[in-house]
């Protein structure tokens, strides 16, 4: 018999490439993931999946079959969220990922603030500066920093994330404060291991000449918070997003450098699983994130 539930763990099966992680991921022991997979393919009569010692990977006649069970399990969850729609409120669990340190200072609270106001949906949060595979790990929605290289998401424009250079006083004080971007050549730089050209940096004057200077030092790191805490402590000077740093330069831990250069802001942007986009929880926290992202510090609207 072809069933929906098995149908759910083929799905969670073609996109993960594992057994184990599905059985893990819905609380099953691996032998039933087996069993489920083995009478769905015995009622349709072809192979949906190959199996290896290392991966699982979907037979042609998996792939046409996965596309059709993405589209009957999305009428059946969105016919089920309707017909609760009509007797109360939106409920059902929404997976977000985010940038871990945005997610942590910010998007944390616009998510509390969500649940306030819908309490029957389960907000679910993935906080990781990797770019995981939405589909395979299960995720609705992805707030991303940054280029983006995924075509196959339905995007949406948050805004552009201003930066600037930033210094503890006491750390300006015992190193001179510099006036020109070469100065920064005989500076320590805290840099972001996971960003790729982070040893260079490309200001703007006012003018709108571009410099490009090298920017080194003896720190790499790839958290935000942590290199947050490392210009606090008078390790260098960090290129800091606003919303990274606003309260520290509010509180004067921290001093803009370079105050007369710009450096180039990041976009923002939200991803959607185009096949979780019509499900009615996931609009209403892609709409409630789009209307509130905008008060965060530094986040400038498009």
């Amino acid at each position: 018999m072809i069933t929906l539930e098995r149908m759910r763990t083929f799905v969670r099966v073609a996109e993960r490439g594992s057994l184990t992680a599905v059985a893990r991921e819905l609380g099953l022991g691996q032998s039933t993931v087996t069993r489920q997979l083995r009478e769905l393919e015995e009622s349709i009569g072809v192979p949906l999946l190959s199996k290896t010692t290392r991966r699982v990977t979907v037979t042609e006649e998996g792939s046409q079959y996965y596309a059709h069970c993405i589209q009957i399990l999305r009428l059946v969850e969105q016919a089920a969220e309707e017909a609760r729609i009509t007797r109360g409120a939106p409920a059902g669990t929404v997976r977000i990922s985010c940038t871990a340190a945005f997610g942590i200072l910010h998007v944390s609270r616009i998510l509390f603030a969500f649940q306030d106001r819908y309490p029957d949906i389960i907000v679910d949060i993935n906080l990781t500066d990797d770019r995981i595979d939405l589909v395979r790990e299960g995720v609705d929605v992805a707030v991303r920093l940054g280029p983006l290289a995924d075509s196959s998401m339905k995007l949406r424009a948050l805004g552009q994330s201003q930066r600037m250079l930033v210094a503890a006083p006491h750390y300006l004080a015992a190193h001179g404060r510099p006036t020109h971007p070469q100065d920064l050549a005989r500076h320590q730089g805290i840099r972001m291991s996971n960003i790729a050209g982070s040893d260079m940096l490309l200001l703007q004057d006012r003018r709108g000449e571009r410099h490009a200077v090298p920017f080194g030092g003896r720190l790499l790191i790839d958290h935000g918070l942590a290199a947050r805490e490392a210009v606090a402590a008078g390790r260098g000077i960090a290129p800091a997003h606003l919303w990274l740093a606003h309260d520290l330069l509010a509180a004067g831990r921290l001093e803009l450098v370079l105050p007369d250069y710009s450096l180039p802001p990041v976009p923002l942007n939200l991803l959607i699983v185009p096949e979780r986009s019509g499900i009615a929880r996931v609009r209403l926290l892609v709409d409630f994130l789009t209307d509130r992202i905008g008060e965060i510090p530094g986040i400038e609207k498009g």
